[in-house]
């Protein structure tokens, strides 16, 4: 059986679950596609686990968004520091729910996937490249073969926006998506407006999820 929480905190570079170093130091796109450092998160989030971390990211940004009653404010000297997503909540399933918790890590990990390919291209050499890094990964039998699946599935984003069922988890795959890259082409950035928009996301909650991945970033040492 795949433990997605693991999976997810391997993948974004964590070492935290399995005690991989390094691993994929960025997001599952930006490593597996392209080469580039990605996103990185730092150590005492992922300790929470993959999808744990993103959801604390979520969690964390939309209480700024509240707070600040939809208008972004300047990020505080702080800014790393996370709050974890209670569990029983629109962001986390209860830790006893693992069909829920399993869901929703594979929604994340296929909105990572769909990101890195916003060009739309997917050539062998890069096919191959891929499934080279994924073993790399010292990952189990189990989520080794999952994640060579999921790669190479055709994108349905319209699936990934269906899994959006509430607001909470529309910022998390957001977030997730913000990981896998460094949104510095034109298709990560058009392909993250639509995103956004397709699944009702405001303006200022995406600016808020925006900036908490980049504080991460920042504090990732």
């Amino acid at each position: 059986m795949v433990d997605m929480n693991k999976l997810l905190g391997q993948v974004l570079g964590s070492g935290a679950a399995s005690g991989l170093a390094g691993g994929l130091a960025g997001g599952l796109a930006s490593g597996l596609l392209t080469g580039k450092k990605g996103r990185k998160m730092g150590v005492k989030a992922l300790k929470m686990g993959g999808v744990a971390a993103i959801g604390a990211l979520a969690y964390t940004a939309f209480q700024r968004y509240n707070n600040s009653q939809g208008s972004p404010a300047a990020m505080p000297a702080n800014a790393a520091h996370l709050t974890p997503a209670p569990a029983g909540t629109a962001f986390m399933p209860e830790r006893s729910d693992y069909a829920a918790n399993e869901a929703l890590g594979l929604t994340l990990v296929r909105a990572m996937i769909a990101v890195s390919r916003a060009d739309g291209r997917l050539d062998a050499q890069e096919s191959q490249a891929i499934f080279q890094k994924i073993e790399s990964l010292g990952l189990d039998s189990e989520s080794q073969s999952l994640l060579v699946e999921e790669m190479g599935h055709p994108v349905d984003v319209d699936a990934i926006v269906n899994s959006a069922t509430s607001p909470e988890i529309a910022a998390e795959i957001y977030i997730a998506s913000l990981l896998a890259v460094d949104f510095d082409t034109a298709e990560e950035k058009a392909y993250l407006a639509m995103l956004a928009a397709r699944m009702g996301l405001p303006s200022a909650l995406v600016a808020e999820l925006e900036s908490q991945v980049e504080a991460q970033k920042d504090f990732a040492q």
